[in-house]
């Protein structure tokens, strides 16, 4: 190989290796523009704050509004599966009646990317009787699997169940 052969492999060579990196380059940045930011931990731990302000307003259409349209709940205080907006609202209309108050006891959050998240733990809600004004505290089991719907988080599958000790 001559001096000027080897002088124009180098230049090749380190014209392709800058190519290369600009490419990955504004491949990566690319990517990450479409990508939306991690929420963070006590971010979506939150959203059940929004929630449980909703079931305070004791209207059960805006409970359901903060579930997505293809959500499934199954719920704390009833053996039907609901799968669809009418029998979301169906369920708080009833359970809204006890006038629900919850608080969590435990939280595990585990952010799966910028547009899901489960959280998952313990919590309890003091109901009171409609009737008799008793009030009573029921724990139970939670997951929440929230996914951002048109930039707002909305709750894709909730599951709540009573704890079996108490």
């Amino acid at each position: 190989m001559t001096r000027r052969s080897m002088a124009k492999s180098a230049a090749l060579v380190t014209a392709t290796a800058l190519v290369t990196v600009g490419s990955v380059a504004a491949g990566v940045s690319l990517a990450g523009s479409n990508t939306p930011a991690k929420p963070t931990q006590q971010q979506v731990a939150t959203l059940f704050d929004g929630w449980n302000t909703a079931l305070q307003t004791g209207d059960p259409d805006k409970v359901a509004d903060l579930y997505a349209k293809d959500a499934v709940l199954l719920p704390t205080v009833s053996d039907k599966v609901r799968t669809d907006r009418a029998e979301i609202v169906d369920y708080f209309e009833h359970f809204l009646l006890n006038k629900p108050v919850g608080k969590k006891i435990q939280t595990i959050v585990k952010v799966l990317d910028g547009n899901s998240a489960i959280d998952t733990g313990v919590y309890e809600f003091t109901l009171t009787d409609p009737d008799t004004g008793k009030k009573r505290v029921v724990k139970a089991r939670y997951s929440y699997e929230y996914e951002k719907v048109g930039g707002t988080w909305k709750i894709q599958n909730h599951h709540s169940s009573a704890m079996p000790e108490s």
